[in-house]
């Protein structure tokens, strides 16, 4: 790789992989853990696709010493990780496990040991149980609740990580989870979705000042949000507004509160009654100032006009003539076009790529490696757009791959491999890909290749 030119990030950019408790640790009832929302729906039948669950995943709750020797290996700088919220509080709120404390605090020492940074993510959609019982998000006492967890965890850990992020992706938890019902919890009610929306930004903004309340130094905290750059289908006026509103479901509800103390005028609308009880003074604590902003980016959205559609008549389409993996439309350029958009409009202090991956079909051929080269393809390409990013005065300073291991990946079960590292899910035993050899020099040589090169060996 290294013998054409390359395309140099910054001395100080980070590159990391990331993972989340669900999908990675298994040991779902091991040691006074707690079960949580997803324990809870994969026990539903039809609910994934494969009949298969979290309860052992990757064993990563076991075989973690094994896995941070992987990331060693692949020289990564930083390791984006999530905290079980049943695993240190089984029930949400009082109760403290410290044997779940404990693993987090071998984990993060470790990782510090070998050089390695952690980027802890307090909640990756794993609510305890016990508090969807009591109304889940949906109920204004769970984002209080959230904020003494991060508290909590932070008096911890706080005096050795440095980097804290609230929520992955509240987006998907709130309208996944309690509109259209396709992931944990599994309730269909906009109602329900929408004060879900609205609570767990409040709990990010609780959250926020009680990180900085708790631990015995400076932190650095954020957010990280799912966000797609939105396209009409067509130049007509129907699907121009159709991308409009999607835009405002998708993105701007929640990069408007977080930074301009407001939720978008127009989605409020649209919503009418739906729309989420605010309380005076939420909207203050929501927009308390973070320190950088997580994107996750994995494909942009084309839409066009549906008037059967709920409440926004729009819906997604998929161009002809793209390239497509398992799951969804590959486009590069949305990357750039998104971190664009997200600084000229927002101006956070920093961003980070929280999250991007592929899911491809790979295997281990007969002599015992994964040739996965379009993933390699997919990340080349997706850095490039970074680079230009950067170049252009976007300030963003890191970049992890989604996702260290192959993992449940939620309603497909194990049918998605994102793993820079192949996992055999009948032994468990681990095997870099050529993706993770490539992305080790990457990270080696601190840049990518201007053209497409792949390193094989």
């Amino acid at each position: 790789m290294s013998s054409g030119e390359l395309l140099n990030f910054p001395p100080d950019f980070r590159w990391g992989a990331a993972t989340s408790a669900y999908q990675i640790e298994g040991a779902w009832d091991e040691d006074g853990k707690g079960p949580s929302i997803w324990d809870a729906f994969c026990r539903q039948p039809g609910r994934i696709r494969d009949g298969t669950s979290g309860e052992i995943a990757t064993d990563h709750y076991h075989r973690w010493e094994e896995d941070v020797s992987i990331m060693v290996e692949l020289g990564l700088q930083a390791y984006r990780f999530s905290i079980s919220w049943p695993r240190v509080m089984p029930t949400g709120k009082k109760q403290i496990n410290a044997a779940g404390l404990d693993f987090y605090d071998r984990l993060v020492d470790r990782l510090l040991s070998q050089g390695i940074e952690p980027y802890i993510t307090l909640y990756h959609w794993d609510l305890p149980l016990a508090l969807q019982e009591q109304g889940g998000w949906p109920a204004r006492d769970t984002a209080f609740y959230f904020a003494e967890y991060a508290g909590l965890v932070a008096k911890r850990l706080g005096d050795r990580v440095t980097c804290w992020i609230t929520h992955n992706e509240p987006f998907v938890a709130a309208v996944i989870g309690y509109i259209t019902g396709d992931h944990a919890p599994g309730i269909q009610d906009p109602v329900a979705g929408f004060q879900a929306v609205h609570h767990l930004l409040l709990a990010h903004g609780l959250a926020v000042e009680a990180l900085r309340a708790s631990a015995s130094r400076p932190l650095k905290v954020g957010i990280t949000l799912n966000l797609n750059p939105v396209h009409p289908a067509s130049d007509s006026e129907a699907d121009q507004r159709a991308a409009g509103r999607f835009d405002g479901m998708l993105n701007r509800m929640f990069l408007d509160p977080l930074f301009l103390a407001r939720y978008p005028a127009d989605i409020e609308e649209l919503i009418g009654p739906a729309f989420p009880r605010v309380q005076q003074g939420d909207l203050e604590h929501i927009a308390t100032p973070i320190d950088f902003m997580g994107v996750n980016y994995y494909t942009r959205s084309v839409v066009r006009y549906d008037e059967n559609f709920p409440i926004i008549q729009a819906t997604q389409v998929q161009p002809e003539g793209s390239e497509y993996s398992q799951m969804w439309e590959i486009y590069p350029p949305g990357l750039y076009e998104l971190l664009v958009r997200v600084w000229n409009d927002y101006r956070p202090t920093d961003i980070f790529i929280t999250e991007n991956g592929v899911p491809v079909p790979d295997g281990l051929d007969a002599d015992g490696r994964v040739r996965d080269e379009r993933r390699i393809r997919y990340l080349h390409r997706h850095l490039v757009q970074a680079h230009r990013a950067i170049a252009d005065g976007v300030p963003l300073r890191g970049y992890f791959v989604w996702s260290l291991l192959d993992n449940f990946e939620w309603t497909a079960g194990y049918t998605m491999r994102f793993g820079l590292v192949y996992v055999n899910y009948e032994t468990l035993e681990r095997t870099i890909k050529d993706s993770g050899r490539w992305y080790a020099r990457v990270i080696q040589e601190n840049g990518v290749p201007v053209n497409e090169e792949y390193y094989s060996g």
